[in-house]
């Protein structure tokens, strides 16, 4: 077992001044037991903690870093963007860049608004429906995760599933109320919510790749169907694509889904590793926002110059042909790998994948929703981490958390990873 003493001494000091030690609760480990390494630094594929030990990366800063860490060219567009100044609370041309690249990605975004963080961007494209539509209630899907947002904390996944909070104190019941929730991959179930509440709904808001409670992929026609929906009772159709945007497919999920929402969130990849996030959609639609219209939205730090830079970098990467073929290749390969692994072994494990993002669940049937999601053997989940983490593999710390793939993970990065697994399966027996 690798020495982290630094870590704990770190974490033990964090516990004093920060709350839980972190300032995200899955950081802590509850979930599968130990102390979190304390990252000190991050080249390609790998990370090394502040005792020196080196990992595997398949974290990647919960997403961004779809290039890796470190990339040269990311490196390079910040010192250029440093050198001009961090932070000005006015317009650049940088911002207009990217913006008109997101847009030409996505024909669905004909209009956006950057903000900071994915909790913002979904808050921000709740309220904007709401303004838009005069309705209150809005639906969501057990599992998915939106951000912290009073609405959006009710049946979340996530760290909010991992730390077993049902709903979070602080949410006033009387918001609460307004959202109405169904299974994920549940057209009937959303088909009955609209007959109740359909002339209520304000939106349907969904991860269409849903990654806080796994990788769970949408089944034949629920999307499409959620699409149909909000068409007949004058809803809108939120994707929540800050973790699917720019990471399966240049367009989005929604690109490979074909269907198209009426407002898009977007957030980690298009920042590059550094806080920024947008909202986006039809023309007539964001043309209610401030200063066009009366909904009122705005951000000191919105559109920042360094983000900007970072993440127009890192687009101008990704759309060249091919990019999203290779990560779904390693991807496949490294899910195929450990279900060869895990079967060998006598280990029940199914796994899922799309673009540059996987998951696994211990257990023998392809999960569709948060309840069979929670269905997997969480207790196994937590030993296998622990096993391939002394092997040096990062995973996310959760069983509820997607996997992600980078660019710079390489052919030996699989083979250790997958020979790790094979050790680790064998001590779960």
């Amino acid at each position: 077992m690798a020495n982290r003493d630094r870590s704990k001494e770190l974490f033990k000091k964090a516990k004093r001044v920060l709350v839980g030690g972190v300032n995200s609760p899955v950081r802590a480990f509850k979930a599968v037991g130990g102390t979190p390494p304390f990252i000190a630094s991050g080249k390609g594929s790998k990370i090394t903690d502040e005792d020196g030990n080196k990992y595997i990366d398949y974290v990647g800063s919960w997403g961004p870093l779809i290039l890796g860490h470190g990339d040269k060219r990311v490196k390079s567009a910040l010192r250029e963007a440093t050198q001009r100044g961090t932070s000005f609370g006015a317009p650049t041309k940088y911002e207009v860049q990217i913006a008109d690249s997101v847009s030409r990605a996505l024909p669905s975004v004909q209009k956006l608004r950057f903000v900071n963080s994915g909790t913002e961007a979904t808050m921000s494209a709740l309220r904007l429906a709401r303004g838009v539509t005069g309705r209150k209630r809005v639906l969501k899907f057990e599992g998915c995760y939106h951000g912290h947002a009073d609405s959006f904390l009710v049946g979340a996944g996530s760290g909010v599933a991992t730390l077993g909070i049902p709903d979070s104190p602080g949410v006033p019941e009387e918001i609460a109320s307004l959202t109405i929730q169904t299974p994920f991959n549940d057209l009937e179930a959303a088909s009955r919510a609209f007959k109740k509440w359909g002339k209520e709904l304000a939106c349907v808001i969904v991860e269409p790749i849903a990654g806080n409670m796994g990788c769970v992929l949408p089944v034949p026609g629920f999307l499409r169907g959620l699409r149909e929906l909000c068409d007949q009772y004058g809803s809108l159709l939120i994707f929540d694509e800050v973790m699917t945007g720019f990471r399966v497919a240049w367009g989005g999920a929604q690109k490979l889904f074909r269907v198209k929402p009426d407002l898009t969130c977007l957030g980690k990849v298009i920042g590059g590793g550094l806080p920024a996030a947008a909202y986006g959609g039809r023309r007539d639609l964001m043309n209610e926002l401030a200063p066009e219209g009366p909904v009122y939205q705005a951000g000191t730090l919105s559109g920042n110059p360094l983000a900007m830079a970072a993440g127009l970098a890192t687009l101008e990467v990704l759309k060249v042909d091919g990019v999203y073929d290779e990560l779904e290749d390693y991807c496949r390969r490294l899910c195929g790998g450990l279900a060869e692994r895990a079967n060998a072994a006598s280990i029940p494990l199914v796994t899922a994948f799309k673009g540059g993002m996987f998951g696994f669940f211990f257990k023998n049937e392809i999960v569709r929703n948060f309840t069979e999601a929670k269905g997997s053997d969480m207790v196994r989940f937590a030993n296998f981490h622990r096993q391939m983490l002394g092997s040096g593999i990062y995973l996310a710390p959760s069983a509820f958390e997607a996997g992600f793939v980078s660019l710079a993970h390489t052919k030996n990065a699989l083979e250790e990873t997958l020979k790790a697994a094979t050790e680790a399966f064998r001590q779960l027996r």
